[in-house]
């Protein structure tokens, strides 16, 4: 399938989403990788993941990039090598990525009543805004928070940091469609502007959240 959806968050700030419908075999026959991406790709145990894999190269592929102009750090962040961030998500049948000038964090996940049984490994703060009793908003909210946390960590990416503990989102309204968060990590204090939209799809039962955040 071709490009599902593209947002253009900012003039500097786009999303792509790619939602994957091809065969591993489709999808390896469309894009050029390098050895080392190879040896990644010929690593992964499920087809599942290398095709949300390739789907990704397609989405850079996109954007007028290669495989050869992307890289990942010591802990696994992409980046590419001139001025423009990059992240990268996926989820079941979606693949995503945000380019930007502006350093920023993209994740997206599956509403799944689920989540709640794990609410409390990342949330304390929210709670005191969160209503459990509303177990449709409840979902909805406690899956942006998520969406949100790893979206900053992606951002910040040090060893230690507790999405609990040191990642807060702030209250927000599912009507908005933004909120502000910030990380509290050793003697460092960062402020972060989150967006978050539901993405549906008529080859897919379920709603995902796609969530956004820029580093102020």
């Amino acid at each position: 399938m071709p490009l599902f959806q593209t947002i253009q968050c900012n003039e500097n700030t786009r999303i792509l989403i790619w939602e994957i419908t091809e065969s591993f075999d489709e999808l390896r026959s469309k894009v050029v990788l390098k050895e080392k991406t190879q040896k990644r790709l010929d690593g992964m145990k499920s087809q599942m993941h290398q095709r949300a894999f390739l789907s990704v190269r397609m989405l850079i592929q996109e954007m007028g990039f290669t495989d050869k102009d992307l890289h990942y750090d010591e802990f696994g962040k992409p980046y590419f090598d001139c001025h423009n961030y990059i992240s990268i998500t996926h989820s079941y049948h979606f693949a995503a990525i945000i380019i930007s000038h502006e350093t920023v964090g993209i994740d997206m996940e599956l509403q799944r009543e689920k989540i709640q049984r794990i609410a409390d490994k990342f949330t304390d703060y929210e709670c005191s805004y969160l209503k459990p009793d509303l177990t449709e908003e409840y979902v909805k909210k406690l899956t942006i928070i998520w969406g949100a946390k790893e979206a900053i960590f992606k951002i910040r990416n040090e060893k230690g940091i507790s999405f609990k503990d040191h990642i807060l989102v702030d209250d927000f309204s599912l009507e908005e469609y933004h909120t502000q968060a910030s990380l509290h990590f050793d003697n460092l204090i960062k402020d972060f502007n989150v967006h978050y939209q539901e993405i549906e799809s008529d080859n897919f039962e379920g709603k995902f959240t796609l969530v956004y955040a820029f580093e102020k």
